[in-house]
This record gives structure tokens, sequence and C-alpha cells, in this order.
């Protein structure tokens, strides 16, 4: 026996099928978990954070305020980019990034959900 599973079959079949029709598909729950993927590493999460307080920014200040170097906060921005939470800009010889409004809502959620 085990603390996280029932101790006999009790399901309620219509109420089971009932939600069950009601959850989103394969590819929509894909696409969710590749967005939710992109603030799971702990550089992109601290390169969110620099973004979200620094509204826009290169991508030369965003290695100096977040410890690492140029070519990875490049990689790490552009999976935020391709995961639709960051976006980009050229100004000049400059690429500019800020967080999409996604971006800024999912960060504001997990922030909700700090258990510290």
């Amino acid at each position: 026996m085990s603390d996280d599973q029932c101790d006999l079959l009790c399901l309620d079949l219509d109420h089971a099928e009932a939600l069950r029709t009601t959850l989103p598909g394969e590819a929509v729950l894909r696409q969710r978990a590749d967005v939710l993927r992109a603030l799971g590493d702990p550089t992109r999460l601290r390169i969110a954070h620099a973004l979200l307080a620094g509204d826009e920014l290169c991508v030369c200040d965003l290695a100096w305020i977040v410890g690492s170097s140029q070519g990875l906060v490049s990689h790490h921005l552009r999976q935020l980019r391709s995961a639709g939470l960051a976006e980009s800009r050229r100004d000049g010889k400059l690429v500019m990034y800020r967080l999409t409004g996604a971006g800024q809502h999912l960060l504001a959620l997990a922030a909700e959900a700090d258990p510290v």
C-alpha cells in the first residue's frame, strides 16, 4: 500500500470522462510544456528577471548582469525568444531584448508560486 495511490478502485466514470474530454490536446500540451521549460533553467530564469527589471537590455549588459558569457546568454535568449517569452530588435549594431507580455505574465506567476 502506498500513500500516493488509492487502496480501492473507486472510479466515478461519468465525472472522470467529463473531465478527461475537457483537457487540452497533445499539441497544445507540448507547446505549453515548451514554454514552461524555457523558464526551467536557472540561467534563463535569471536572464528573464534581469529583463523584467531592466525593461530592455542588450546581450552585453545581460551577460554582465547575470555573470555569464555573451555566447551563453545569446543561446538562452534564443530559447526564450523561440518560446515566445522574449523578443528582440536591432538598434544599429546592438540587439536589444525585452520580455513579451506572455514572458512578463509567466514570470509574475512563477514569483507568486514562490514558496519563500
